[in-house]
């Protein structure tokens, strides 16, 4: 994929049908890809085939059917193992989203192996479903939480960050890999060395960065990796946690049911070896073979490609919405990906995004799931503009064209 060949990038762009529709009478320009990213022809066509040609409940069937969607919903396994360059395929465990794979550790890493006086560390950017599942586990088990706080460039303040594992009580290290908000992007590698330095296992929530950089599990030395389809480019409802054998093997699982048990009688029962010990009931099965499909395309495409796309884009945004009057970015980090937040002079944010929408520009606004973010640079909302494989420089101008006329609306 090259930017400047408008070309390959109207091929490019064709792979998506959304990308057809008009809003208001006016080209649709989708700048929340960050939120949920839109669908390429491929995912569409293969869930649409799964339904049509190979759908059966998977791994409980001895009949022919259910023997080839099993082995299409265990092929998707291998195709994310590819993905995260992961060590052994049943370390790959399916959930629904990151939220559900973020959950499954704070039970049953949370409740299952730290103990009450242990803590667990994140930090101030960190998405909601990386916050509320922390408390819980505080308020039932007795295991502290801690914040790593950010600098005023959207940064995560290193030393502090290091000053909080001191004591050797840290646990756990649950922290965004790629911020929501600021598109900061953590010093991954470096935070997985400070941790493990200190006695802590280490969370990345990828649900941001898998999006827009290639992820080595092994090369970061992490000890669990989330993401979710559905930013990937494949459907809702289906998600991913990566976690080491030998952590996964210790925890106790997280859901009781159909297909995570290796026997069931009144008495007791025994659970399946991962990581089908933490998929209890029927799986996500359509929307497997959509993330598989998805795994495949942004493969064929490349994530250099990718990366140097979204650079250009980023760069070219923060450009054009820096020398708008009154706009005021939020989020100044050296390494960062395709999300730009932002706020404009005597508008709210809502109202930024409603009246851009009149203008067929998709961006979105609040609290982006990160209240506590917010209150961090003292604001209660932002505007945010997420950018995907498929977005254009003319797509940035177009927003930027957009802001002029909300700013002057509100002048």
């Amino acid at each position: 994929m090259n930017a400047h060949d408008a070309s390959a990038m109207a091929r490019l762009r064709a792979d998506f049908p959304i990308l057809t529709q008009r809003v208001y009478g006016r080209d649709l320009v989708y700048l929340d890809s960050a939120a949920s990213a839109q669908k390429p022809r491929s995912v569409i066509e293969a869930m649409r085939a799964t339904m049509e040609t190979q759908y059966a409940n998977v791994h409980r069937g001895l009949h022919w059917m259910s023997e080839r969607a099993t082995d299409a919903y265990e092929a998707t396994r291998d195709d994310v193992a590819r993905l995260l360059n992961a060590p052994d395929r049943a370390e790959i465990v399916f959930t629904r989203n990151s939220t559900e794979a973020i959950n499954l550790v704070a039970h049953s890493y949370g409740r299952g192996v730290l103990r009450p006086g242990q803590a667990v560390l994140i930090s101030e950017m960190e998405h909601h479903s990386n916050i509320v599942p922390w408390q819980m586990l505080r308020d039932a088990h007795g295991v502290g939480l801690r914040v790593a706080p950010v600098t005023d460039a959207g940064e995560l303040d290193l030393a502090a960050f290091e000053a909080l594992l001191a004591d050797g009580r840290v646990g756990l290290v649950a922290i965004t890999h790629m911020s929501n908000v600021l598109g900061t992007v953590t010093p991954a590698e470096r935070l997985v060395r400070i941790a493990h330095a200190h006695g802590a296992k280490v969370l990345l929530d990828g649900s941001q960065a898998i999006v827009h950089r290639r992820v080595d599990v092994q090369a970061l030395d992490v000890d669990f990796y989330a993401f979710t389809g559905h930013k990937l480019y494949g459907p809702t409802g289906i998600g991913v946690l990566w976690g080491r054998r030998a952590l996964l093997d210790t925890m106790p699982p997280f859901l009781g049911g159909g297909d995570m048990i290796s026997s069931v009688t009144f008495e007791r029962s025994s659970w399946a070896q991962v990581p089908h010990k933490f998929e209890a009931g029927t799986p996500a099965i359509i929307e497997a073979a959509g993330l598989s499909a998805a795994i495949r395309y942004v493969e064929a495409i490349g994530y250099d490609a990718i990366g140097a796309h979204e650079a250009r884009l980023t760069d070219h945004a923060l450009a054009r919405l820096a020398a708008i009057e009154g706009v005021d970015i939020v989020g100044h980090a050296q390494d960062r990906g395709g999300v730009v937040s932002f706020t404009l002079a005597n508008a709210h944010a809502h109202d930024v995004a409603t009246l851009l929408d009149r203008q067929g520009i998709a961006v979105r606004a609040g609290h982006h799931c990160a209240e506590p973010l917010m209150r961090r640079f003292g604001l209660d909302s932002t505007a945010r503009a997420s950018f995907g494989l498929y977005t254009t420089e003319a797509e940035i101008d177009a927003l930027a064209a957009g802001l002029e006329r909300v700013r002057e609306f509100f002048a």
